[in-house]
C-alpha cells in the first residue's frame, strides 16, 4: 500500500483495484474518541500529510471560528450566535470537551506555516455569502493566500464558492450539493438528480472536489447513476461522507461490510470518517481474509 513517508502512521489512504482512496478526518478526528476540532490532531495530520475537515463559522469582524453549530451554547461554554460576536468575545470561552481554548481562523493561519505536502485541510464554510460577505472572503484572502496549496474550501453556497474562486483563484474549492439533490431525487427521480450534477459539475464554481453523503452515491448506483463515475469524467474528485464504523474495535458489520466495499467499487478518491485508522485496519483485515 502506497502510504506517505512518516513512518507507522494509519488511516491516511486505502489502495484497491490500482485507485487510492484517501481518508479524510472528520472534524480533525482521527478517531470518534479524540475531542471535537482538536489542535492537537490537526498538528499530528499537518505532519503525517493527512487529508481533515474542519467547519468554519463566520465573526462578526469578518474572520472565522472552528466550529460547527451557529449558537455557542453547543459546543463551548459561551452565549450566543457566533455572527454576533468579534474576536475579542472569544476570550475565555473554550470547548466543552476538555477545555480546551476555541481556534480562531489567524491560529489556523499560523498552525498551517508547515505543513506535509500530501497535507490538505478542508475548510467546511457553515455559512452562505450573504453572511460572509466580502469582509469575510478578504479576511481568507489576507490569512490563507500563502498556504493555499495546503486547502480547500467547500460550502452548500454556490454564490461563496464562486466568491473564494474569483478573490483566491489558486485556492482549490469544493460544492456540496447533497441536500439539493436529494430533494431532487423525492420530486423528480434519478435523471433530474443527474442533469442537475452536470450542471452543477459545469457551473461557475468550478469545483475540483465534490462532496456527496455515502448512501445517496449508493442509492443512485442501484438505479444505474453512477455519480462517481460521472464527476470524475468531468475531471473532478469525489469524496463520501461520512462512514464510521459504529464498533471500530471490531471492525465492519456485514451491513457495514456491503455497504463500504460497494462504496470502494465505485472507486471515490476520498472517504470521509470519524475513524480512519480503524477504517484502514478493517479493510485489511477483510481483504485479507
Amino acid at each position: 500500500m502506497q502510504m506517505t513517508d512518516v513512518a507507522n502512521v494509519q488511516g491516511l489512504e486505502i489502495s484497491h483495484e490500482g485507485h487510492r482512496t484517501r481518508l479524510k478526518w472528520h472534524r480533525l478526528r482521527k478517531r470518534f474518541a479524540d475531542p471535537l476540532f482538536s489542535a492537537e490532531v490537526m498538528a499530528e495530520g499537518f505532519a503525517a500529510g493527512a487529508s481533515m475537515e474542519l467547519d468554519l463559522r463566520v465573526r462578526a469582524d469578518g474572520g472565522f471560528v472552528v466550529l460547527h453549530d451557529r449558537e455557542l451554547e453547543g459546543e463551548t461554554t459561551g452565549h450566543g450566535p457566533i455572527a454576533e460576536k468579534s474576536i475579542d468575545d472569544f476570550s475565555g470561552v473554550l470547548m466543552k470537551e476538555g477545555g480546551r481554548p476555541l481556534i480562531l481562523s489567524e491560529d489556523l493561519a499560523a498552525m498551517m506555516q508547515s505543513t506535509h505536502p500530501d497535507a490538505l485541510l478542508q475548510f467546511d464554510m457553515k455559512d452562505d455569502y450573504e453572511a460572509i460577505g466580502a469582509k469575510g472572503i478578504e479576511h481568507l484572502a489576507a490569512h490563507f493566500r500563502d498556504v493555499a496549496a495546503s486547502v480547500i474550501v467547500s460550502g452548500g453556497s454556490l454564490d461563496l464558492i464562486v466568491a473564494v474562486k474569483e478573490k483566491l483563484p489558486h485556492l482549490l474549492r469544493g460544492i456540496d450539493p447533497t441536500d439539493k439533490l436529494y430533494d431532487i431525487w423525492k420530486a423528480n427521480g434519478w435523471k433530474a438528480v443527474e442533469a442537475e450534477l452536470r450542471a452543477d459539475l459545469t457551473g461557475p464554481t468550478e469545483p475540483d472536489t465534490v462532496y456527496l453523503h455515502w448512501r445517496l452515491i449508493l442509492d443512485a448506483a442501484k438505479e444505474g447513476l453512477d455519480m462517481i463515475a460521472l464527476c470524475q469524467d468531468h475531471g473532478k474528485r469525489v469524496d463520501a461522507w461520512t462512514f464510521t464504523l459504529k464498533d471500530p474495535e471490531a471492525g465492519f458489520s456485514e451491513e457495514e461490510w456491503l455497504n463500504f466495499s460497494a462504496l470502494m467499487a465505485l472507486k471515490p478518491d476520498q472517504i470521509t470518517t470519524d475513524e480512519a485508522p480503524a477504517t484502514e485496519r478493517a479493510w485489511r483485515r477483510r481483504i485479507n481474509e
